[in-house]
């Protein structure tokens, strides 16, 4: 359609639209389809569906954010989808306090947080005036996010306002993964092939592991999590298993190893622990994730490679609430996938 029949259409409609607009503009909810994929698929004898999808989040629309009538007509004149602000590689999650999510997106290089609270999306390019060169993995807690940049070997406290607080560099070299418990940032570096362990105002408190495939030792290792416990699980990714440590650092039990069938690995990548201690662990390679009980031995495996519910291109971090939503990073699919444990706790 011409532009200026277009313009005809709003200048006609404006009066109706403003009308609309002064009664109050009603914002939806969050979209939660009806259940349209459970896992186990095809449940035997007494083995009940444990993992529910629930849906796609893709950007602002999907947290609840969606435009007044006035700018959803103006946007229409103008042809402007608000598709910029969808997310095009996300890569790692975390949820805060109030069950918020924090992610990154590598392609965009930047930092979002979807509050689903307030119903908004907020997104972070730069940290006062140093630019994210390759944002890969985030916590937040009181408020304060915390940043690690594998590309510049630093991580970035910030506030909401974007305004800096502090950074930490050395004796960092490729951070990539971050966990919070306490007063405690933890820190994995993939290049040291440790953990650092830091205070929430930056100080360095001390420091766990070195290259190795014994106990205690990493080969690349990328993501961390904190279970209920009280313990630290790290995917000891190019060792193809997950270890398990106190928040001391000292080894307590590892499980997995390098295969291609149901409870090995091939890139574990992303973990998160439930309510009941259960460890999820994203695997990019399988594109799926894998649950396990709090003493490592399988339960479930969900997914596969694909575009519809359930299925992954490359996916990375996951996090779970409280209420045990499970929101895995899809990052070739441009989304995250939000899931519910629907079994027995």
């Amino acid at each position: 359609m011409h532009w200026r029949s277009k313009f005809k259409i709003f200048v006609t409609g404006l009066a109706a639209v403003l009308l609309v607009s002064c009664a109050g503009t009603a914002t939806t909810a969050a979209r939660f389809p009806t259940r349209t994929r459970v896992w186990p698929n095809e449940p035997e004898g007494t083995d009940e569906p444990r993992i529910a999808f629930v849906q796609d989040l893709r950007g602002p629309r999907d947290v609840g954010r969606n435009p007044s009538a006035f700018r959803a007509f103006a946007n229409w004149i103008t042809g402007d989808t608000g598709e910029n602000l969808n997310l095009r590689k996300p890569f790692a999650v975390a949820l805060d306090e109030a069950g918020n999510l924090c992610l990154t997106d590598t392609d965009d290089k930047l930092v979002c947080y979807a509050d689903f609270t307030h119903k908004q999306w907020r997104r972070y390019a730069k940290v006062g005036k140093v630019r994210f060169a390759s944002p890969v993995a985030v916590a937040r807690r009181n408020g304060i996010f915390y940043v690690a940049d594998s590309e510049l070997g630093k991580i970035f406290a910030f506030g909401d306002d974007g305004k800096p607080l502090f950074e930490i560099a050395a004796p960092l070299q490729r951070p990539v993964g971050l966990a919070i418990d306490g007063g405690s940032l933890y820190v994995v570096d993939s290049q040291a092939h440790g953990v650092f362990v830091f205070g929430l105002d930056g100080k360095f408190q001390f420091q766990f592991g070195r290259r190795g495939d014994g106990p205690g030792e990493f080969n690349f290792p990328t993501c961390i999590a904190v279970n209920g416990r009280g313990q630290l699980i790290v995917t000891d990714t190019m060792n193809s298993r997950v270890q398990v440590f106190d928040l001391r650092g000292n080894f307590v039990s590892q499980f997995g190893s390098n295969g291609d069938t149901s409870g090995h690995f091939a890139r574990p990548k992303g973990v998160a622990a439930d309510s009941a201690g259960r460890i999820y662990v994203v695997d990019a390679i399988f594109d799926n994730f894998q649950i396990f009980n709090p003493e490592g031995q399988l339960l479930l495996n969900v997914g596969q490679s694909g575009a519809g519910p359930g299925g992954f291109a490359l996916p990375n971090g996951i996090a779970i609430s409280a209420d045990n939503r499970i929101f895995v990073a899809d990052a070739f699919n441009h989304r995250v996938q939000i899931f519910k444990y629907i079994g027995q706790p």
